[in-house]
């Protein structure tokens, strides 16, 4: 069976080693604060707005104020900044922390379409950043599906 990483890689098209570039480079001292901020305003916009109820509903019980935040603040930590993010809510935990959605396929793609636009409307983010960062998503969006599945297989759920 392949682990996770395997399958983010497998499901994404992104090699766990292009998904990790980000350390390489330190995306906070490069951006800054702000760009972060605006990518997850501009993408959370997008996602509450959305015109598909299913995808909606994922998003549906939790304040767009707070999703923004939280997405900021774990994207400036991953991307080498401060740890507001782990301050403020404790380890990322990525996979416990999206238990309680809908974490499906169908879900990865929309979202990450989403995503697309917000970082093409974040002009503020260079091209080789937003590859970076694409990169990145693409495989933790789909490791963050192979989790939620192998979760749902130990609870009985299919």
């Amino acid at each position: 069976m392949q682990s996770l990483q395997q399958q983010a890689t497998t499901r994404s098209g992104v090699k766990q080693e292009d998904a990790f570039a980000i350390e390489k480079v330190n995306l906070y001292q490069r951006l800054g604060r702000d760009p972060f901020v605006k990518l997850s305003t501009n993408f959370y916009n997008r996602v509450y707005e959305d015109e598909q109820q299913w995808f909606r509903s994922i998003f549906a019980n939790f304040p767009k104020e707070e999703a923004i935040q939280n997405q900021y603040e774990f994207f400036i930590q991953r991307m080498g900044g401060p740890p507001w993010y782990s301050q403020r809510k404790g380890h990322p935990a990525l996979i416990g922390r999206h238990a309680p959605f809908a974490i499906t396929e169908q879900a990865a793609v929309r979202w990450l379409e989403h995503m697309q636009a917000a970082i093409d409307s974040t002009p503020e983010i260079d091209p080789d950043s937003r590859k970076l960062i694409l990169n990145f998503l693409k495989h933790t969006a789909y490791f963050l599906v192979a989790g939620k599945e192998i979760m749902n297989r130990r609870n009985g759920a299919v």
